[in-house]
């Protein structure tokens, strides 16, 4: 009991505010932890990819358009000392982009056809910054950091490993779940003040869905449905219309 209460008061003590959506989230590390571990896991992440670096011919292009997307974006989300990069990944197979601690992004070929242009690169990247912003990353960290705690309270054994997958069932997937909607959220919000229509992310996502995906039911991933990212970002986007309708559209 006596370690609980030493935990609580920093548990209290590491809630902070996530911009855009204002939710409360726990997180023990800084902000320069988050940059040095992005910078960190950056480099040993691509480094054993190809980096597109032409700037002729079709990858040139698609080169200069996420490089662009990117710097839209970043323009207009919250300053939180990021020195936010973009590499784009030559692998076709891979429809898939990603973005660390500290607004480090890769994005993949593979992603390209099913953006199709600026707009619906904005969609996922936009997507992949919110998770950069809302510091998603160390948040999972600090969770999972305070559940082994509480684990290590369980003097029986067979408690500690149902405690774990109590953990993983309501909380890590639950967890998930919320942090995917909740990038979706904040990249809505980036791209309409980019000047990007907000509703291309519901023809992308519809395109995501047409591919085909994890026949895991919802409640087991860690990932929203198609679906229910499709029927958040419809109630989003009257906000959203509203902010891409004040500023000049790209």
């Amino acid at each position: 009991m006596k370690r609980l209460l030493l935990v609580l008061p920093l548990a209290l003590a590491a809630c902070q505010t996530t911009p855009i959506t204002g939710k409360s989230a726990f997180n023990l590390f800084s902000i320069e932890e988050d940059c040095e571990l992005g910078s960190t896991a950056y480099g040993e992440f691509t480094a054993g990819e190809t980096v597109i670096t032409t700037n002729s011919g079709a990858d040139g292009q698609w080169k200069q358009t996420v490089k662009q997307v990117m710097e839209d974006l970043a323009a207009v989300a919250e300053d939180q000392g990021f020195a936010y990069e973009v590499k784009l990944l030559e692998a076709d197979d891979t429809v898939n982009a990603w973005c660390l601690p500290c607004g480090k992004m890769a994005v993949y070929t593979g992603i390209l056809p099913v953006s199709q242009d600026a707009s619906g690169l904005a969609v996922v990247m936009g997507h992949e910054i919110g998770h950069a912003i809302a510091r998603h990353g160390t948040q999972r960290m600090s969770t999972d950091s305070l559940a082994q705690i509480g684990f290590s309270l369980l003097n029986d054994q067979n408690y500690a490993q149902y405690g774990a997958l109590a953990y993983e069932m309501l909380v890590q997937l639950p967890y998930g779940r919320a942090q995917e909607l909740e990038a979706d959220h904040i990249g809505i919000i980036l791209m309409a003040r980019a000047g990007y229509d907000p509703r291309e992310a519901i023809d992308f996502w519809s395109r995501m869905d047409a591919l085909g995906s994890s026949s895991t039911p919802e409640f087991l991933s860690t990932h929203p449905s198609h679906g229910s990212r499709i029927e958040q970002l419809e109630a989003l986007m009257p906000e959203a219309m509203a902010i891409y309708q004040s500023v000049t559209p790209k």
